[in-house]
């Protein structure tokens, strides 16, 4: 299920979540948004970044995570990777590092119905990162 690779580690709260490098474009400070009317409630707005317009998104209420804390970055996805005709971005709180992920460290996920998960990494102090699959989160 799991391929080696490199993820991008950032916190949502006081948890740790990835995404597979290959599918970042660029990561930005977070600038002004532009709220859109009727919009699901996951989108928090509309940005301009280099003359094309980006959907903001928060995982956090994606995930349902209860954190009172305020993103601080915006990780960016090509259009291809969200399945969408627009750039997309996710609110972030902490952007951390790059790691080299191998295929023994990644665990199926223990919520078997979720497809937004796509697998749980064992690091060497013992936390978890949850690995989140952008396309599937885009599609639900």
């Amino acid at each position: 299920m799991a391929t080696d690779g490199q993820v991008l580690e950032f916190k949502l709260g006081e948890e740790t979540y990835c995404v597979s490098i290959d599918c970042v474009t660029e990561i930005v400070d977070v600038g002004e948004l532009t709220p859109v009317p009727n919009s699901p409630p996951h989108i928090e707005g509309v940005m301009d970044l280099r003359g094309r317009t980006t959907s903001i998104v928060n995982p956090k209420t994606v995930f349902d995570i209860d954190a009172d804390t305020d993103a601080q970055r915006i990780v960016v996805f090509e259009p291809e990777i969200v399945g969408d005709q627009a750039a997309a971005g996710w609110l972030v709180d902490e952007v951390e590092q790059v790691v080299q992920v191998d295929h023994g460290d990644v665990d199926e996920s223990p919520a078997e119905d979720d497809r937004a998960i796509h697998g749980v990494i064992k690091q060497e102090s013992g936390a978890f990162v949850i690995w989140v699959d952008p396309k599937a989160v885009h599609a639900a």
